[in-house]
C-alpha cells in the first residue's frame, strides 16, 4: 500500500505551528504539552504513530488535512521545537510581565 505523503511549505508549517500552539494555551494546557513534546522529541517515529492512534480526538480540533500535515510536520524534532517555543511565547504573552524569565525562544 503506497504512503500518502503531504508537502508542506514553510508559511503552512508557521501557521499549523501557531494554531496549535494558539489551542494548547487557550485550554491552559502548556505545562502538560511542553513536558510531552519534550520527552517525544526522542521518539519522534513513535509519537507520529500515537498520533494515528489518537486521531479521533484530534479530528476534534482540526481538519483532515490539517491533521495529515500536522502528524507528518510532528515527525522533524525541528518542527516540535519550534512547537515548544511558539507555546512557550504564547504563554509569555498571556502572562505578560508576571514571568520575568528568560525565555530562549526569543
Amino acid at each position: 500500500m503506497a504512503e500518502i505523503r503531504f508537502e508542506i511549505s514553510e508559511e503552512r508549517k508557521t501557521f499549523l505551528i501557531n494554531k496549535i500552539a494558539q489551542k494548547v494555551v487557550d485550554l491552559r494546557l502548556s505545562p502538560v504539552a511542553i513536558v510531552f513534546l519534550e520527552s517525544s522529541k526522542p521518539l519522534t517515529f513513535l509519537g507520529n504513530q500515537l498520533m494515528i492512534f489518537m486521531q479521533p480526538f484530534y479530528r476534534a480540533f482540526f481538519s483532515y488535512q490539517e491533521y495529515e500535515e500536522i502528524a507528518t510536520m510532528l515527525e522533524d524534532r525541528n518542527n516540535i521545537e519550534k512547537l515548544i517555543c511558539a507555546i512557550e511565547n504564547l504563554e509569555e504573552e498571556r502572562h505578560g510581565d508576571k514571568r520575568a524569565k528568560k525565555n530562549p525562544c526569543n
